[in-house]
């Protein structure tokens, strides 16, 4: 783990890196203009896939500046289930308070009979907590969404499901969303896809504003006047 990095689940398993890390791109002087990136997902499994995907975006959010926080299956399997009639438990309180600050969000799960986990979406139904805030649920938050499963017919059935919980939680889900077949794709502790790690890295950036793709000169937008949702999304820090 980097500096910036917060670990609910504890300390940090010693297992291989799956890939080598960027290096960080964060000067003495942008600490304090920092963006706060919480991510949550995984599985119990070994060496789980979507926790691995999950740490491979989160690190690219920190690279480009980001504090960043990770709520893994080891914490997310302690939440009890969720209950609207009672407020969050002491167990579930650190998760509600880090996507109360949260400027952006990544959710990595598996598909499981192609859908979100329940340990996944157990989760997810924490941010009911937030709904009278100022800013309810997840609004205004950029949310990375990622889907691992042993074949694309649930890969990309979960990773709709996922987008769907973002949109329905207020949140913008990033532009890119990565669905990986895991039948295809190497994701794990001896290493990974050079083309699965740079989704990854795109969807981490993408989350904390990095991920924006330059217009081409004299092409305008069709409201010249008026950033389009996209635009509001990658330049919201």
């Amino acid at each position: 783990m980097t500096e910036g990095r917060l670990d609910a689940r504890g300390p940090a398993k010693s297992t291989p890196a799956p890939y080598d890390r960027p290096k960080s791109l964060l000067s003495e002087e942008t600490v304090k203009m920092q963006p706060f990136v919480v991510g949550l997902g995984g599985t119990l499994r070994a060496s789980s896939s979507s926790e691995t995907a999950l740490r491979i975006a989160l690190d690219a959010a920190e690279a480009a500046g980001a504090r960043t926080e990770l709520f893994g299956a080891d914490y997310l399997a302690r939440l009890p289930m969720y209950d609207p009639e009672r407020p969050a438990r002491v167990s579930g309180r650190r998760l509600v308070e880090a996507l109360r600050a949260a400027d952006g969000v990544i959710v990595s799960s598996p598909g499981y009979h192609g859908s979100v986990s329940g340990l996944v979406k157990n989760a997810l139904d924490y941010a009911e907590e937030l709904r009278d805030d100022v800013r309810p649920y997840l609004t205004g938050r950029a949310v990375g969404c990622v889907t691992t499963a042993y074949g694309w017919q649930a890969a990309v059935t979960t990773l709709q499901a996922l987008r769907t919980i973002v949109h329905a939680l207020r949140g913008w889900p990033t532009p890119l969303g990565a669905a990986i077949n895991s039948a295809e794709s190497r994701l794990g502790p001896g290493g990974a896809d050079a083309r699965v790690t740079a989704q990854l890295r795109t969807v981490g950036l993408e989350v904390c504003g990095q991920g924006g793709v330059p217009r081409p000169a004299g092409v305008r937008g069709a409201h010249q006047n008026a950033a389009s949702d996209t635009d509001t999304v990658l330049r919201m820090f």
